[in-house]
């Protein structure tokens, strides 16, 4: 693992009982499965393959299907395994042997989202939730790397990782710090010209973002309907071949989907960089399937899918991705800040938005993209987090958390 010049690691001795240690092990053969097969996709015969972004698309899915590991501990596998694969060639480059990489100690990587690290004990992600860690810490602190970086307010955790000592029989945490302040300076910097790009998931369309740019879910729900119709078929002539036509036929639906949804994806992250955003903002996806009442479950699965790969892309272009409570961002009016239920009718297929009040009349998927933005600044705002974006990217311009529009040249 990359580790700049700031970063500090202290060691910690773990106390878990039975079952903890039971599920740590698993974790543990698990992520080195994963990252043994990310190297096995990565070496090609005539060159390698050290993107992570492509390793992603050419392996997450499926290490998803075949393991219990967590998402993001899928993807710290896959970073591990694409960072070793690029030390052998920067090694080669520089005239040096070297061989293709091979995992074979016992440890995982954990990033800030899958270790919460405490005072006397750690809650770790493990392949059927999170267990929790004692620390076996010295009797005296002073001047130690514990008092000098794990418990100095100066210190942020920003990750650990997991290994089992075999002599010794036990777990070791090495949870990697960095300064404070520098944390803080380099959050300030970011507050610099940021704005959202709000996203509004639906049925007929499948995304819709407050730059007013829309993607159908037409094609989506004509192949699951047309899918559905050949299973059914199948299934009712009860053969063996036919129970084979249908596992066929339900992995041909998940390829076509999945490349639909890598190809949206990609373009609404392109989006959020063409308007210079800093942050992508969906809605919950929790409780979609009520919100959405026609919706289906592949809508829901879709929606979920989408919501990863956007997360995976953006990241590697330095953007964040946040979700927040759409409660109410279908029915208030994204211009004047009105909200009745009477302003999104439910008589003309709901794309329809007519403010009761101001008469702002607009597709109510992109009222809802621009509330869901909008949304995310007030919930920074009532916090009090400073570093809150200072804007929603429209297709004219920007609003800010006021109301205010401000055009710019920016356009959809």
């Amino acid at each position: 693992m990359v580790e700049d010049s700031s970063t500090r690691t202290v060691p910690i001795k773990l106390d878990v009982d039975k079952g903890a240690a039971d599920l740590l092990h698993q974790t543990i053969n698990h992520f080195r499965d994963a990252a043994n097969y990310v190297v096995d996709v990565a070496w090609e015969p005539d060159w390698k393959i050290t993107s992570k972004q492509e390793l992603h698309d050419l392996t997450y899915y499926d290490v998803r299907d075949d393991s219990p590991l967590p998402a993001n501990l899928v993807q710290a596998a896959r970073n591990r395994a694409a960072e070793a694969v690029d030390g052998v060639v920067v090694r080669w480059k520089q005239g040096k042997k070297a061989s293709k990489p091979s995992f074979t100690s016992r440890f995982a990587s954990y990033d800030a989202r899958t270790v919460t690290v405490n005072d006397d004990h750690a809650t770790l992600s493990t392949i059927d939730g999170r267990v929790t860690a004692e620390f076996v810490l010295p009797d005296e602190q002073r001047d130690t790397p514990h008092s000098a970086y794990l418990f100095n307010d100066d210190y942020d955790v920003k990750g650990a990782t997991l290994h089992y000592d075999k002599v010794e029989d036990c777990f070791y945490l090495h949870v990697r710090t960095k300064p404070a302040v520098e944390n803080d300076e380099a959050e300030k910097g970011d507050t610099k010209h940021v704005s959202v790009l709000g996203v509004d998931l639906g049925i007929t369309n499948i995304a819709t973002t407050s730059t007013g740019r829309f993607w159908s879910g037409g094609e989506l729900n004509h192949w699951h309907r047309e899918y559905e119709k050949r299973r059914g078929d199948l299934q009712q002539t009860g053969t063996r071949w036919a129970h084979k036509n249908v596992q066929r036929v339900g992995r041909k639906q998940t390829g076509r989907f999945e490349q639909m949804l890598h190809t949206i994806s990609n373009e609404i992250v392109e989006e959020a960089l063409e308007n210079d955003c800093t942050h992508i903002v969906f809605e919950q996806l929790k409780g979609s399937r009520e919100r959405l009442p026609y919706a289906k479950a592949v809508h829901k699965w879709a929606f979920h899918r989408l919501y990863e790969y956007v997360t995976y892309k953006a990241e590697s272009e330095g953007l964040v991705v946040k979700q927040i409570n759409p409660a109410y961002t279908s029915q208030r009016c994204s211009k004047c800040g009105f909200t009745h239920e009477d302003n999104r009718p439910h008589n003309n297929g709901q794309d329809e938005f007519e403010c009761l009040k101001c008469g702002y009349d607009v597709h109510a998927d992109y009222n809802a993209a621009k509330n869901i933005g909008l949304k995310y600044l007030r919930d920074q705002q009532k916090s009090g987090r400073g570093g809150a974006p200072v804007g929603v990217r429209l297709n004219s311009g920007m609003l800010n958390v006021n109301g205010e529009h401000s055009p710019t040249s920016l356009t959809s």
